[in-house]
């Protein structure tokens, strides 16, 4: 909130000038070209047998800054250097951080950040070479721009059919076998006036644990070589389908079920420091998870104008890849507790065609259970280590999470005039958090995992968008092959995504590991409330023209999004920077937090058009 304030919405903190050109630190570069092979046979007048082979194969790149380069004292053991974070929206940088103690503000200096950040607030380029170029770090780099690159290939081979038993019955059925391996690691783009980089960690007190490869200890990586760390991924798939349907003259049935079986294994390629041996380099053991899906749904005319159709779920889904490895990049280790998540769904819709308007009424349930996630953040506040360590870089893993979501949704169509349509819709919904899932910390600031037990996230709303949205709007079809369409729309019930540590035990700890002695309920209480959005609306106009010229169509369109060019926050996510009740409690009662919530804003008035030439 602090940065929009003093940039306003359309600021992009991540490039600054260099010798009076642009220039960006986060750029990305996506090549994967994909092959594919497709074949169909017609066995006979009622069988199809079809087969899919897709070969991709390529490499994608995002680039970052970083500011941990260092050098060896003469000891050889003893590791100095990282620089300043070069964000300009790092909190140390920011007014506030010179207003943080109420009591001795220093204004004047929180007066000088913020003219500072007002009239530059970009990356200064031309310090962080002038840095570099300092030889107290005996010309290894302090700063460098590098890639998180990806190498990657994949394959997958498809076979199906489908063939017509009766007028009324059909099958169809597939097997699908794929394969997925990447390499991933860090790609040294440019030293930025420095010699070399020094392949530690810089913030790692302990000299061997620094190392990103005990192999090649003190490294010293240069422009276009790999870095930091390096490990390949691999992932087979084997699936199968079947689906049978029946069809009527007033009724359809449908019933489909299908079974998928996964494995995944890494395979480090560094030695990391932190995870010595077997824990990082070489290959991890096989992982594997088998999942089953029914799907059954429904279609009844009672006659051309009441139609009701209902569908229903059971779906079991095995976790993606990122969400097994909790710190993928330099360790073997596998998330404790991980499951086949299982999605239960019901839907039942009604359609009523009237000859003076078009309705429907749906309504849905679905319960979504031993979902898992993973979140990198710096912490202060932990308690329960057996160290003095209370802050750390984590890896913080929530296992068995469930979701439930439920909700109503109406639409409504009804012809004004011979071209003019007007149009209301309404989904109204809930998302929110149905169990306490389980939440566990790992670092390379502290040995093993730190459990914190449960986080009490049940009756929370899941964050994602907004849960109540309305819109009503005009459409004009002309007979002259050319559209027009505006729309009034309103959003509410969007709230921003609550921090799962602070909702542990770990809050009503002191970083002692005894519990808060003066700990307030009702204080604790309201800081942990979940912030609610403002509610928002925007205005959008679409439209489109098409021409036939001999045998060639031409097609226009465009859409104009947010005429009233409204200012509104779409999204955000509390930050877990602060952990338990005391520095919770000290950082809200600022009067503007360090460490509040992050927001995502949405756009002005944007347009989009597209043009098309069919032959």
């Amino acid at each position: 909130q602090e940065v929009f304030e003093l940039k306003g919405v359309a600021y992009n903190s991540y490039w600054g000038y260099l010798h009076d050109q642009k220039r960006n630190s986060r750029e990305k570069r996506i090549l994967e070209p994909i092959f594919q092979l497709n074949h169909q046979y017609k066995l006979n007048s009622k069988t199809i047998i079809h087969n899919h082979f897709t070969y991709q194969y390529g490499t994608r790149a995002s680039s970052r800054l970083d500011y941990g380069g260092g050098r060896l004292l003469e000891d050889s053991e003893t590791i100095v250097g990282g620089g300043v974070n070069p964000d300009p929206t790092y909190y140390q940088k920011l007014p506030s951080y010179f207003l943080r103690d109420p009591s001795n503000p220093d204004f004047g200096r929180a007066y000088l950040a913020a003219k500072e950040f007002q009239e530059n607030g970009q990356i200064n380029w031309n310090e962080i070479y002038e840095a570099n170029m300092n030889l107290t770090l005996g010309n290894n780099s302090v700063y460098a721009l590098y890639d998180d690159q990806q190498d990657i290939k994949f394959w997958s081979l498809n076979s199906g059919f489908s063939t017509r038993l009766a007028n009324r019955f059909s099958i169809q059925g597939m097997v699908s076998v794929s394969a997925n391996s990447s390499e991933s690691y860090a790609f040294m783009k440019d030293l930025l006036g420095g010699k070399g980089y020094l392949d530690v960690d810089s913030f790692t007190k302990n000299y061997l644990e620094a190392q990103s490869d005990l192999r090649n200890p003190n490294r010293i990586v240069f422009e276009q070589e790999k870095f930091g760390y390096n490990y390949e991924l691999d992932a087979r798939k084997v699936g199968m389908y079947l689906n049978s349907s029946y069809s009527s003259k007033r009724t359809d049935l449908f019933a489909g079920i299908d079974f998928v079986s996964v494995n995944y294994r890494r395979n480090g390629k560094y030695e990391n420091g932190a995870y010595p041996g077997s824990l990082s380099l070489g290959k991890s053991k096989v992982t594997d998870f088998q999942s089953f899906g029914l799907k059954m749904g429904f279609l009844h005319k009672f006659n051309g104008r009441h139609i009701i159709l209902m569908n229903g779920n059971y779906l079991e889904n095995a976790p993606i890849l990122n969400h097994v490895f909790p710190n993928v990049r330099v360790s073997n280790e596998m998330v404790n507790g991980l499951k086949v998540s299982v999605y239960k769904g019901l839907d039942l819709k009604y359609v009523w065609r009237h000859t003076h308007f078009r309705a429907s009424l749906s309504g849905y349930y679905l319960m979504l259970t031993d979902e898992s996630k993973i979140s990198f953040y710096y912490t202060d506040g932990l308690s329960g280590l057996e160290n003095a360590t209370s802050s750390a870089y984590v890896q913080e893993v929530l296992t068995g999470i469930d979701r439930q979501n439920s909700g109503l949704e109406f639409s409504v169509e009804v012809p004004l005039l011979t071209n003019v349509k007007f149009k209301a819709v309404a989904a109204v919904g809930s998302s929110v958090y149905a169990s306490d899932p389980d939440l566990y910390l790992s670092s390379n600031g502290f040995e093993g995992s730190l459990s914190l037990g449960e986080s009490f996230l049940k009756g929370y709303h899941a964050a994602g968008g907004p849960q109540h949205a309305y819109s009503i709007g005009l459409e004009y079809s002309s007979p002259n092959y050319w559209w027009l369409s505006g729309s009034f729309n309103f959003f509410d019930r969007s709230f921003v995504s609550v921090a799962p540590i602070t909702r542990t035990r770990n809050f009503f700890f002191d970083t002692d590991g005894f519990p808060i002695h003066d700990l307030d309920l009702n204080i604790a209480q309201k800081l942990l409330e979940q912030e609610s959005l403002p509610t928002y609306f925007n205005l959008n106009l679409v439209g489109g023209k098409s021409w036939k010229i001999n045998n060639c169509y031409l097609g226009l369109f465009a859409s104009l999004n947010n005429l009233s060019n409204s200012l509104y926050k779409t999204g955000g996510f509390e930050q877990s920077r602060t952990a338990n009740y005391p520095t919770l409690k000290e950082d809200k009662t600022r009067e503007k937090p360090l460490f509040g919530p992050k927001y995502w804003f949405g756009y002005g008035t944007t347009f989009f058009t597209s043009f098309y030439i069919r032959i």
